[in-house]
């Protein structure tokens, strides 16, 4: 690829780097069980994982914060979902072998997720990348979450890069608003959880791919262009 070593890459974790709708939509599954009630399918709750807990519920249950064991019901999801979370998420095919690519290029690559750090960090551990992300920042760690933008000028800050070298990767709206608030060009990683009512060609990315090899394509692309 060719890039300075000065660059970054950052994504977001679900449905960009790890499929983890799996292990998401099998802990609803899991509470749903606990209820007596049939498992729904994971591709059916899939869209949703982008959501985290929120959208599980949602498709698990019809139920939506405000609601009255709406609380009760997300911690029961959380330490569900916690004690399964590694069963059987995996990276999206390709994943491992760009991030190599962008390793032997000397660029740098971390994470920057909504999901609690908590359950991000031991995620990202167990799957044991090579090369290991420079930084994993969740949606608590900044004491904001995306579309803010502060988690992603927090892992820029903590990766010593500057945001104008970084280029940052997601698949939904809060992503693509969050990288360009951090004054980086975005990619639409239109491969991950999008919700049925979305449609990822009126996010204002300046890509958008469909698969891990085209991911590769436009982040090359991107390094020419800036």
């Amino acid at each position: 690829m060719g890039a300075p070593s000065s660059r970054a890459v950052l994504f977001d974790l679900d449905g960009t780097v790890v499929d983890t709708a799996p292990d998401l939509a099998g802990a609803a599954n899991d509470m749903r069980a606990r209820r007596g009630l049939a498992a729904r399918p994971i591709d059916a709750m899939a869209p949703m994982c982008s959501y985290g807990g929120r959208g599980m519920l949602a498709a698990a249950f019809d139920i939506a914060p405000g609601a009255p064991d709406y609380d009760a019901m997300y911690d029961e999801f959380i330490t569900t979902y916690a004690q399964r979370m590694t069963r059987a998420s995996y990276p999206y095919t390709g994943m491992r072998a760009l991030l190599t690519d962008l390793a032997d290029d000397g660029v740098r690559w971390g994470i920057v997720t909504n999901k609690p750090e908590r359950l991000a960090v031991p995620l990202i551990a167990h799957l044991a990348f090579e090369p290991a992300p420079g930084c994993v920042i969740g949606g608590d760690t900044a004491g904001v979450a995306k579309p803010d933008p502060a988690p992603i000028l927090l892992a820029c800050e903590r990766m010593e890069v500057a945001p104008t070298d970084c280029i940052y990767v997601g698949d939904s709206d809060r992503d693509i608003a969050a990288g360009q608030a951090a004054g980086m060009p975005t990619i639409a990683a239109c491969y991950g959880y999008i919700p049925p009512d979305e449609s990822p060609a009126d996010w204002p990315a300046e890509r958008h791919v469909e698969s891990i090899a085209a991911l590769g394509e436009a982040i090359q692309s991107l390094w020419k262009s800036y």
